[in-house]
């Protein structure tokens, strides 16, 4: 005799509570009641629309299930392990312990089959909207007319906190104008934040909100019936919109004195509340302990395999016919870059020196991406409604744009995105697209406004994501807009992020630099670029190679090297400054060597050796960079000195400005004599 089915998905539910609120018990930290309460959801969506295989959780189309409410991290950990994921019952009892496969928030890179890291509340389906916007792009990019080889769905669970944060509204309302129609977003509508019942500070009409993104809505769908959460995905399915279903559940479902209210958020449910809810859900199995029966429900890895078996025949009959496409679809997938990527790279340095320009390095940088767009195929570009002044377009860069193909909506292929000022959702949708795959994604805004974005930034990092940032108007050199757009502390604080290369590069030499070594790299860069023109700087073969190691000298001292002597340290628009205040020191007997250091996050992983070179001990040193100083300490010493600036700046023409802050060679020349004494 068979289990009923209506028992059989009692059951699966009823598994993902009780490895919840064990693991969360033994833990003694944890959130139980989302995983509790959206358990019929998991059951709906996991085993009868999500197409995965838990024996390659890399599967280029598998389809995505992001957990942006990524605190009720315990229901993706028992979903990945229940369907047979590398996710063993030792790792859930590990839940929240040093070193454990199972985080506080899921982790990408941690957790086999976790697709990005969550937990800030919003971003997991800002992060979503660039998995949705790779996969649509892919599709149009390499999908032909007889042979479809991109075609999955990106799902996501939110919740009310997620839908608070002001990321989502950025990245929905873009999802809803490009008509992402393969982003199917459910919403655990249970009323309960950790302050109690949210409708005493979040009193949205949702679905309202939604509709009026462009998004396909299904409301009021009861979140603990199987039926009608896989009704609404089935119907979702059929939109030519990305689609919110509203589902109406109970925080905490199962937990008979707990259950709907806030206290089962964020906190173990207790020794007495737990043995109540396993008799009041006939849950008679010890704790971490799952029947066969419900092993065998859940055990998603034999059709896990033949879904991707399925897949790689039809990629084969797609090589036959369309060998060359399917080489570059593998080759971007694989995250590799082509074969003449080095040559390309070189090339591109070469001609930037052989110019010899003097142009603002943010225009050297759009000489860098009309020279990378030819290499790279996989380059996406955007700018968050400054195109024209970030300069991230090239004269072959094609607008994404939402359209219509034989009276159908499709996404028309595109390879710059126009994201409206929506910084946050801009650097949080790159990360999505980054963690897709296929693509390598850059946008732009002003420094200022890294501000903005400064979460997906340093998500960025701790996922370390092949995402660039382009950030420009750097300093007071933005001149006229005054203070509110002038960056002070901005490069400094990027720099403090753990695994972020920041770049500001002081000519189009360097830029270029700055732009493959980015692109060569596997995790985040930003990349900081001036509005003002800024000197070319003649350099050998070594110094050019040099910039890579991210600082070098760029001028040394004579051969008759003064008793006195300094190492002057700058970046950026200062290296000029530097460079032009090595005559007069000279005048009053002091040998000054100079340092571009375009990248300090690159330069202090080079070897003890390099660093020596660069900068010898017992020599005297002053950094120079338009930015507050205390940054530059590490460098200097104590007793070095530092041309900075550690207010905010004012509204003038740029040259004007700098005399006015100290950026001066009488003031590099002072400060030098004050630190020699």
């Amino acid at each position: 005799m068979t289990t009923p089915p209506d028992t059989q998905t009692t059951m699966m539910a009823n598994a993902i509570r009780a490895l919840a609120m064990d693991a969360v018990q033994q833990a003694n930290s944890g959130h139980p009641g989302m995983p509790m309460g959206m358990a019929e959801i998991a059951v709906a969506l996991w085993q009868r629309h999500l197409r995965h295989n838990p024996a390659n959780p890399h599967w280029a189309d598998r389809d995505r299930f992001v957990l942006s409410n990524g605190h009720g991290s315990m229901l993706l950990y028992a979903l990945l392990h229940l369907s047979g994921y590398d996710l063993p019952m030792d790792e859930l009892k590990r839940f929240r312990q040093l070193h454990s496969r199972t985080p506080g928030h899921p982790e990408v890179g941690i957790t086999p089959g976790v697709e990005t890291t969550t937990g800030p509340l919003g971003q997991g389906l800002a992060n979503a909207v660039g998995m949705a916007l790779a996969e649509a792009l892919l599709a149009a990019e390499f999908n032909q007319p007889d042979a479809k080889i991109v075609d999955h769905y990106t799902y996501v669970f939110v919740g009310d906190g997620c839908l608070m944060e002001g990321v989502s509204h950025e990245a929905c309302s873009l999802a809803g104008t490009l008509g992402l129609s393969k982003l199917i977003v459910l919403y655990d509508d249970n009323g309960i934040s950790i302050d109690g019942d949210v409708e005493h500070w979040f009193a949205d009409d949702t679905p309202k909100r939604f509709e009026a993104y462009g998004w396909n809505v299904i409301r009021a769908v009861d979140g603990h019936d199987v039926d009608a959460v896989d009704a609404a995905i089935r119907g979702a399915k059929q939109s030519d919109k990305p689609t919110l279903i509203c589902c109406r559940t109970v925080i905490g479902r199962g937990a008979p004195n707990k259950a709907g209210g806030h206290d089962v958020h964020g906190a173990p449910l207790g020794a007495t509340e737990i043995a109540a809810t396993r008799a009041a859900i006939g849950w008679g199995a010890e704790p971490f302990v799952i029947p066969q029966d419900v092993y065998a429900l859940w055990d998603a890895k034999q059709t896990g395999a033949q879904a991707e078996r399925e897949w790689h025949e039809a990629f084969a009959a797609y090589r036959a016919k369309y060998p060359q496409q399917a080489a570059e679809f593998e080759r971007r997938v694989a995250g590799r870059l082509p074969a003449h990527w080095a040559d390309a790279a070189q090339r591109l340095i070469a001609a930037a020196n052989e110019r010899a320009e003097t142009v603002a390095t943010r225009k050297a940088s759009q000489q860098a991406i009309e020279a990378l767009a030819a290499a790279l195929p996989e380059l996406l570009g955007g700018s968050a409604d400054l195109t024209g002044s970030n300069l991230t377009n090239w004269k072959a860069s094609k607008p994404v744009r939402a359209g219509r193909e034989s009276g159908a909506p499709v996404l028309q292929w595109g390879n710059h995105v126009n994201y409206g000022v929506r910084e946050f959702g801009m650097s949080a949708a790159l990360n999505g697209v980054a963690l897709h795959g296929g693509y390598l994604p850059f946008g732009g805004t002003f420094l200022t406004f890294s501000d903005y974005s400064r979460n997906a930034l340093r998500m960025a990092a701790l996922m370390k994501t092949r995402s660039i940032f382009v950030f420009t108007h750097d300093s007071i050199g933005l001149g006229e807009d005054g203070p509110t757009h002038q960056s002070i502390e901005h490069v400094s604080s990027l720099r403090l992020i753990p695994n972020m290369d920041v770049w500001r590069p002081a000519d189009t030499v360097e830029t270029a630099v700055a732009w493959t070594q980015a692109v060569e790299r596997h995790g985040p860069s930003s990349l900081i670029f001036s509005r003002q023109n800024l000197a070319f700087c003649a350099r050998t073969d070594a110094q050019i190679a040099a910039i890579a190691r991210g600082g070098y000298v760029l001028h040394d001292w004579n051969d008759d090297i003064p008793a006195r002597k300094v190492i002057l340290i700058a970046t950026g628009s200062e290296v000029e400054l530097a460079l032009n205040a090595v005559e007069p020191l000279a005048r009053v007997g002091i040998g000054a060597r100079v340092v571009s250091m375009p990248s300090t996050t690159v330069f202090d992983r080079q070897d003890a050796e390099w660093r020596e070179r660069v900068l010898p001990r017992g020599v005297a040193r002053v950094a120079i960079e338009a930015g507050v100083t205390a940054f530059w300490h590490k460098y200097v010493g104590i007793d070095g000195g530092v041309v900075g600036i550690d207010t905010f700046g004012e509204s003038a023409p740029a040259g004007v400005l700098f005399k006015h802050f100290g950026f001066t060679i009488d003031h590099v020349v002072d400060t030098v004599k004050s630190v020699l004494g």
